[in-house]
């Protein structure tokens, strides 16, 4: 495999309400009074692009259920929206947004995203997800959420399609020669009737193509069909590890499917989840992590672990150890998430409210607590192990864990030189320097 890597990290941050952590409304200086706010993300975004960072990211969840009075609206706003806001008061960070292949109309979709690609003189990527819960689907006219396969199909249709849409015609062939009487070479541009098992659409876009060739592609799936998705699609990935060892088997499960694939030279960065808690001393950076965790409601979170294990933890001792867990052998529920648990444990030897923190800060992504220097330590084995590109950074808290890792994170990478020191690139491309 041809390696096209950067000698320097790539970093994106993902923006989530209050932060990633579920008790970072409740803190008495959260921003929860404005999640509802576009200046709240265009202030995010500034701040991102003080700090260098190569893109803001929104996920999304097209439901709100609303079950108790303490559910975050955190996907209060459209995405494609918020970040064309966002748009207006940045210059050079990336723009990416989540698309549901599930949900989603091809036309309409590659639209909005080349005319903010347009907009932005190309800065915008997109993340091809399928969705994950019923409760959205019947807000789409569906009953349920298609079967996994058959999501994953629909996929591989959607992102073939939104090439076709992305490439249809070039911004070349919009000649506009008044004296010619010519507006366009209508002979470049034309139908290409896509007729597949979920779309029919002829084309061409009304949007010429993008200023950086297309749009660049994200995608997180994690499932053999997701991988399988990525390498046929996707420049780049975001992954969840919790450690070196699970980093590891991703990136290597990735090189197979990639060599084993048409495009065996094709090189994928991989963008692991980040939570970081950082401090000029370690124990200050644990203090925060505690802070957060003691304000968590706890009965919630019970019943999460609760499902994520199998068995009933409601009478576990939260400042005890975790008690002992079955092997992942003998487990007979989804194994990802419990594998992930496992290696918590392993790793940090948490008691029931620490373990408690960990999943509900980040759910199981790499979480570095300590000083700027320890935490750069474990991005910089990462990165020169060849198993993170870089990370996509999910602060607990926001605006101020993302202001840590400005301040302190940032200037510790530039310090190793394994950050840039200024933006020195024009399109979202070529500031991840994928092809």
């Amino acid at each position: 495999m041809r390696n096209l890597r950067s000698d320097q990290l790539n970093i994106g941050v993902l923006l989530y309400g209050c932060g990633h952590h579920q008790a970072a409304w409740l803190m008495e200086d959260s921003s929860i009074e404005q999640i509802g706010d576009i200046s709240y993300y265009q202030s995010l975004a500034q701040l991102s692009e003080r700090g260098l960072l190569d893109a803001v990211f929104f996920a999304d969840n097209q439901s709100f259920p609303a079950k108790s009075d303490s559910e975050l609206p955190a996907f209060w706003l459209d995405p494609i929206v918020n970040l064309t806001a966002i748009s207006q008061v940045t210059q050079h960070i990336g723009l990416v947004s989540t698309i549901s292949s599930s949900f989603s109309n091809p036309y309409t979709a590659a639209r909005q995203i080349l005319t903010l690609d347009h907009a932005t003189n190309g800065r915008v990527g997109w993340n091809l997800v399928t969705s994950m819960t019923d409760i959205e689907a019947q807000n789409h006219s569906m009953k349920a959420l298609p079967q996994h396969d058959a999501r994953y199909h629909k996929a591989q249709e959607f992102a073939e399609l939104m090439d076709k849409l992305f490439t249809s015609w070039h911004k070349e062939d919009f000649v506009h020669d008044r004296h010619n009487n010519k507006v366009i070479n209508h002979e470049h541009v034309h139908a290409f009737h896509h007729s597949g098992d979920y779309f029919q659409v002829n084309g061409p876009l009304s949007t010429p193509s993008s200023p950086q060739g297309k749009p660049v592609a994200m995608q997180a799936g994690a499932s053999k069909q997701g991988i399988a998705l990525a390498v046929k699609h996707a420049d780049a990935v975001y992954s969840v590890s919790w450690n070196l060892k699970q980093a590891k088997a991703y990136r290597n499960k990735l090189n197979t499917a990639i060599r084993e694939s048409d495009t065996p030279e094709k090189y994928i960065k991989v963008f692991p989840g980040l939570v970081t808690y950082v401090g000029e001393s370690r124990e200050e950076a644990l203090l925060k992590k505690e802070k957060l965790d003691k304000a968590l409601p706890i009965e919630n979170a019970i019943k999460q672990l609760s499902t994520f294990v199998r068995q009933d933890c409601s009478k576990w001792a939260l400042d005890e150890p975790v008690p002992e867990l079955p092997p992942v052998e003998a487990f007979d529920g989804p194994v990802g998430r419990y594998e992930t648990i496992l290696e918590i444990i392993e790793d940090t030897k948490p008691t029931v409210r620490e373990l408690l923190g960990y999943l509900n800060a980040g759910g199981g992504h790499l979480t570095l607590i300590g000083t700027p220097e320890e935490i750069v330590d474990e991005m910089e084995l990462w990165f020169k192990s060849g198993v993170a590109d870089g990370f996509n950074l999910m602060p607990p808290t926001l605006p101020h864990s993302l202001e840590d890792f400005v301040t302190y994170i940032v200037p510790e990478l530039q310090r190793r030189g394994l950050y840039r020191e200024a933006y020195s690139s024009q399109t979202f491309k070529e500031l991840l320097n994928v092809r």
